[in-house]
């Protein structure tokens, strides 16, 4: 009785604090605890030590009713130790100062309401993450327990790859924000994790993104420009042409009759990001610490690096008109075949931008290409030389470089080819996800991939260790850069890099990922990041070469690009003119028997399907 009346007073006392912390919306803690009086009633005590309710009469009352003196009499009577005094003390600190910061948190906020959610939402979302990674881990070693390697674990392992690509699909729609960036983020790592996950999250994530309501796109425009959309562009298009994981996009018009492309951030990212990445961050690592071959720790490390800069639309316009800037003063032979969208810097913050409305039609939209008199091939080609530029001459490279981020367009005039085809222009989308590469990174990168052309095995070794690989794994690094087995790598015959022409031979090599999962895994939790998001580029330039029917083009232009600026960077001297001319030469007469073979490949396998062969 005693102890039950003594703990009724003190939880009053932390319920009545966080209440007027409520209603003061106090920020100084130290005022708060200043202005409470949680001690100031007088109460009586039976001789037998029991405490008794005040009358009426009495004078006013402390929160519950009940006198500090309680504690003396209570101690007295062997009811609570001075020990037990403290601890609960301590208790009702600590718990009165984390509710009344809570409180001071969310009223400080610009939307308490929305801050006030995330108390809830918060908890759920790692509950979910929880379940999905007890049960995918669950999954895997039961599924796999006792199978010895052959035939009968392939098919269990695909069969749970399967399984738990889809709980984690389920998890990235029901979380939402940061979730979907992660599984986009995981279906473009084609040869990176095994295929289940790749398709699995490449066939919806990109078409199931989120939508703000255009309440909550006012909302933001308030919030950063302090005025409605109408009131800043004379026509605004309340439906988004489109929707991604972080943002979306509006047509607008402003009121000198300029068409703009307005790019708007999901209002609830700001709230969210930071507890999605902390969570995700605890159930990764808990995974690895249970099960030390689950180690996906580089995807996050990769994603937190990376997310903060996406999500600042400053940073989006900066890179933008540097790759810009880069191409007009270092690769002035490109510029004019590219095209970037002008920033409109009045209407653009952190979380709002404005840009050029750009047209033109997806770059794997094979007919449509055709339509405008283009040769596919001739898309590919700059595609690749474009990407190329920048890693091997500026160092600063757009790390996102899928289908839906490049348009074509046709120059500006009438530009013909010797084919008598009309010239395409490229023009470059969402400039978020940037990297500049250490000179380092980049001559190791360079020579890496001079050494692949050349089937040049022990500088091949040399680079791969030099890009953080490690003398175990450089082939594996090797083959997930070429998507070749090591074997076909170091063969001397000229077309050991082709890649192969077939669906079968594709999944063949992608199965690999799948075989060699903690291999992979391990790789990739070594290599810096920057090589991770050139691994990327790398795969997201690889499947817009696939998608255009040209599969050895982006070897071609790489061998081009590295050999080049190897060759600058080694040859010095009164004589380096020449040697780079000899270099060139060799260079080209070695990818001239490369695009035969290439040719020779195709025309099989036009023949094949014709039923000549």
């Amino acid at each position: 009785m005693l102890q039950t009346q003594i703990w009724e007073c003190e939880v009053n006392f932390g319920v009545e604090s966080l209440h007027m912390a409520m209603r003061a919306g106090c920020r100084n803690l130290g005022a708060l605890l200043l202005r409470t009086r949680p001690w100031t009633g007088r109460t009586t005590a039976s001789s037998g030590g029991e405490l008794q309710k005040p009358s009426s009469s009495s004078t006013p009352l402390c929160p519950a009713g009940w006198r500090a003196e309680s504690y003396a009499t209570a101690a007295a009577a062997g009811g609570v130790t001075s020990k037990g005094r403290w601890r609960r003390s301590a208790a009702i600190a600590v718990t009165t100062v984390g509710l009344a910061g809570v409180a001071s948190w969310i009223a400080d906020a610009d939307h308490p309401t929305r801050r006030a959610k995330l108390l809830y939402d918060v908890p759920l979302r790692l509950a979910r993450d929880v379940v999905t990674a007890t049960a995918i881990t669950a999954d895997y070693v039961y599924s796999l327990y006792g199978i010895p390697e052959g035939a009968e674990r392939d098919v269990a392992r695909h069969e749970v790859h399967l399984r738990s690509a889809n709980r984690l699909q389920d998890l990235c729609f029901k979380n939402g924000g940061v979730y979907i960036k992660l599984g986009q983020h995981i279906g473009q790592l084609d040869y990176l994790v095994p295929e289940e996950y790749v398709k699995t999250m490449r066939k919806s994530m990109l078409d199931k993104c989120p939508v703000s309501s255009y309440k909550q796109v006012c909302d933001v425009f308030l919030a950063e420009l302090g005025c409605l959309p109408q009131e800043v562009f004379m026509e605004f298009s309340k439906v988004p042409l489109a929707s991604a994981s972080l943002a979306q996009v509006h047509a607008a018009r402003t009121f000198t009759g300029e068409k703009v492309a307005v790019k708007v951030q999901h209002m609830h990212l700001t709230d969210s990001a930071l507890a999605d990445t902390a969570t995700v961050a605890f159930v990764v690592s808990f995974v690895h610490w249970l099960f030390p071959s689950f180690d996906y720790r580089w995807l996050l490390a990769e994603v937190r690096e990376s997310l903060p800069k996406e999500l600042d639309f400053v940073n989006e316009a900066k890179n933008c008109e540097q790759c810009a800037h880069n191409f007009a003063t270092m690769s002035p032979e490109l510029a004019s075949k590219i095209a970037f969208p002008k920033i409109y810097w009045q209407w653009s913050t952190s979380k709002l931008l404005t840009m050029e409305f750009m047209e033109g039609v997806g770059i794997t939209d094979v007919q449509a290409i055709r339509g405008l008199g283009v040769r596919p091939a001739n898309v590919a080609s700059l595609v690749s030389e474009t990407f190329a530029e920048m890693i091997f001459r500026h160092g600063f490279v757009h790390c996102d470089p899928h289908a839906a981020n490049m348009l074509l367009r046709l120059k500006e005039g009438w530009f013909f080819s010797l084919f008598g085809t009309r010239q395409p222009q490229l023009v470059l989308l969402d400039h978020g996800l940037y990297r500049t590469l250490d000179p380092t990174i980049k001559s190791n990168y360079a020579a890496l991939w001079k050494a692949l052309v050349f089937a040049d095995a022990k500088e091949i070794k040399e680079r791969c260790v030099a890009l953080g690989a490690g003398d175990d794994l450089y082939g594996l690094f090797a083959g997930v850069l070429t998507m070749r087995p090591w074997n076909k790598i170091v063969d001397q015959s000229f077309d050991h890099l082709n890649i192969p022409d077939t669906p079968e031979q594709r999944d063949e090599l992608q199965g690999y990922a799948s075989q060699y999962f903690g291999e992979v895994s391990t790789l990739l939790g070594r290599l810096p990041r920057v090589v991770l998001l050139l691994l990327k580029t790398n795969d997201c330039l690889r499947a817009v070469d696939n998608a255009l029917g040209t599969p050895v083009n982006t070897y071609l232009i790489v061998a081009r690009k590295s050999s080049q600026a190897v060759s600058e960077s080694v040859r010095r001297g009164p004589l380096s003119s020449f040697w780079k001319l000899w270099d060139k030469i060799g260079l080209e007469l070695r990818l001239c028997t490369w695009q035969a073979a290439a040719w020779l490949m195709v025309f099989r396998s036009y023949f094949k399907r014709l039923g000549l062969t």
